[in-house]
């Protein structure tokens, strides 16, 4: 369950996918809605890197049709003060990919969070008491986040567990800022994240640039504890000092020491410069 797999990105995002998918045993069990979380965390990339490109994306819907081609699959996005979802889903190739596939025949398709649905779950976090939330998320059958490997004024990095931020669904996520490392943990407590993907072609230097690194690598694993404390790690930082990643360990979302399966952290790794 925690180990990680560090695949080395050729020429094929897919065949990439399908090698980490591989060394952890799968999709597993899916089932209907499977829910994508790209990270497109505004609507003005500054790198070209900074927004979950739509290739992964689609290399990864194309993988879950062609275990069950029946799956409804959903690609779920927030507003926030940097963006609105709609128009970031049209920008980034996101509608257009989902008009494509139900022109084929599949059922996927854009979510917007800020306009569907809240229910209350019954959850009592370090940040939240019985929250509302869109019930989208507490009825999906499989959970995947899609993110990019970047530090963070923050959060110092953002990976698998931020990236979980983006389905808050009022537009001043600000808001939570305070008190983020504890609102993080809590969201992955009430999601349970399934399958988390880093794609790691190319890391930034702050959440949206200016400085890029290449590292032509992806991240696969099912716990995103596991996945950050490896990610962290690929970036020259300990897990063990950034906050939100300790917090979540503590409520059995991975470990920080996974089994690492594929290439070694050693020899894709690259020193990322600390946010300030």
């Amino acid at each position: 369950m925690s180990s990680v797999a560090l695949i080395k990105y050729k020429d094929s995002i897919s065949r990439a996918l399908e090698e980490g998918l591989a060394y952890i045993n799968g999709f597993e069990t899916l089932e209907s809605p499977v829910l994508i979380k790209p990270n497109i965390c505004t609507i003005s990339d500054n790198t070209g890197f900074s927004v979950s490109r739509v290739d992964t994306v689609e290399s990864l819907v194309k993988l879950l049709l062609k275990t069950d081609e029946t799956l409804s699959i959903k690609i779920i996005e927030s507003d926030s003060e940097s963006k609105n979802a709609e128009a970031a889903f049209k920008k980034f190739g996101y509608t257009q990919l989902c008009s494509n596939m139900r022109d084929s025949g599949f059922d996927v398709s854009t979510y917007d969070l800020s306009r569907a649905p809240l229910k209350e779950v019954e959850f009592t976090g370090d940040y939240f008491e019985n929250p509302e939330i869109p019930e989208i998320l507490l009825d999906a059958g499989y959970f995947i986040s899609v993110a990019i490997p970047k530090t963070h004024y923050l959060t110092f990095i953002t990976g698998a567990l931020k990236n979980l931020f983006g389905v808050l669904p009022r537009k001043n996520q600000s808001f939570y800022h305070s008190k983020i490392d504890k609102v993080i943990p809590d969201l992955a407590r009430i999601i349970r994240p399934s399958l988390n993907i880093i794609d790691a072609r190319v890391g930034i230097e702050g959440w949206n640039g200016p400085k890029t690194r290449k590292l032509d690598v992806f991240i696969v694993g099912h716990a995103p504890v596991s996945v950050d404390a490896t990610m962290a790690r690929l970036m020259g930082f300990d897990p063990e000092a950034i906050r939100h990643i300790m917090n979540a360990f503590n409520y059995e979302l991975g470990t920080i020491n996974p089994t690492i399966l594929g290439e070694s952290v050693e020899s894709v790794s690259a020193k990322f410069k600390a946010p300030k």
